[in-house]
């Protein structure tokens, strides 16, 4: 039920939160609730994947591409992650989880999102995702970009994506046997 009530939650109220440019960085403040925990009683590491979702949406909400891609039939979906987890969120902590698109090329969006109290982050992620037509199909990131009223530029990837692509490959290769 926990997430239910934050899903909903950001559904309202971040079309009322201030507006922002789709390249812009989105934060939302959460706070680590009990069911929020594992056995160690720190926030369990499944749940900052879950609110990270929570994040991303926020970030579409406010940057007015959700009705957009609700509108075309599209929607997002996460490809690849990975998340480094630097200290632990403990019990009915506030935390902000900031989110923000680092880059892109013909299939994919990267992106980051951390886990921030106060000045320290606690944790940070990198995010491979791209959008899929309900009535099937994918959408190229040069049609979400002009959604979003962007010029379609290839971004500069960070520089470890090009290895996390490379892995990619190799892991379709055998997954694929």
């Amino acid at each position: 039920m926990n997430l239910w009530m934050r899903f909903f939650k950001v559904l309202l109220f971040s079309r009322f939160r201030s507006k922002i440019a789709p390249l812009d960085e989105a934060a939302i403040d959460f706070r680590v609730w009990v069911p929020d925990l594992d056995v160690l009683r720190h926030m369990n590491n499944g749940r900052y994947l879950t609110l990270m979702d929570l994040g991303r949406i926020d970030l579409m909400i406010r940057c007015g591409l959700a009705a957009k891609l609700e509108a075309a039939g599209y929607y997002p979906v996460v490809a690849e992650e990975t998340i480094r987890f630097r200290r632990s969120l403990g019990p009915f902590q506030k935390f902000t989880l900031k989110s923000k698109v680092i880059g892109w090329d013909d299939k994919f969006f990267v992106m980051r999102q951390e886990f921030w109290v106060r000045d320290q982050r606690f944790a940070a992620a990198f995010i491979k995702a791209r959008f899929l037509k309900k009535t099937g199909g994918s959408v190229a990131p040069a049609e979400i970009m002009s959604m979003a009223g962007l010029p379609h530029a290839k971004a500069p990837h960070p520089t470890f994506v090009s290895d996390w692509n490379q892995f990619g490959a190799h892991f379709d290769a055998d997954f694929s046997k």
